[in-house]
């Protein structure tokens, strides 16, 4: 018995010393396309300048997640107290940059399948 709650307060203080893993929204495209609607919302490019040029989302702001400056970017353009709405090509580097806003405590909401997989308007 004392084997047992030796081995359950060891867990419980591992599970306990966890950092906190940011959080935020992974959505559809249904339910992106929604979110963006709102004023309170600031929608966020996180591919290159090349692929945004060839086509984005009408009112996005591009800030490159793979470039080295992208937290000092985001922390000059977005404000803190709106949700960033974000996507890429195909949802991967949306995922990193969303993760990496949260930590900041940016309000992140990102669209799940990409850009690829975007029906609504399309700016150039």
């Amino acid at each position: 018995m004392k084997r047992i709650l030796g081995v359950l307060t060891t867990i419980c203080a591992l599970v306990g010393c966890q950092p906190n893993r940011a959080m935020y929204q992974s959505v559809d495209i249904a339910t992106f396309a929604e979110i963006i609607q709102d004023s309170n919302v600031v929608l966020l490019d996180v591919r290159t300048q090349s692929e945004y040029e060839a086509g984005h989302i009408p009112n996005a702001i591009l800030i490159d997640v793979t470039q080295a400056d992208f937290l000092p970017k985001c922390k000059q353009q977005l404000p803190l107290d709106k949700t960033i709405a974000l996507y890429c090509r195909s949802g991967n580097r949306s995922k990193k940059a969303a993760q990496l806003l949260s930590q900041k405590k940016y309000t992140v909401v990102e669209l799940n399948t990409g850009f690829n997989s975007w029906k609504g308007k399309v700016e150039k």
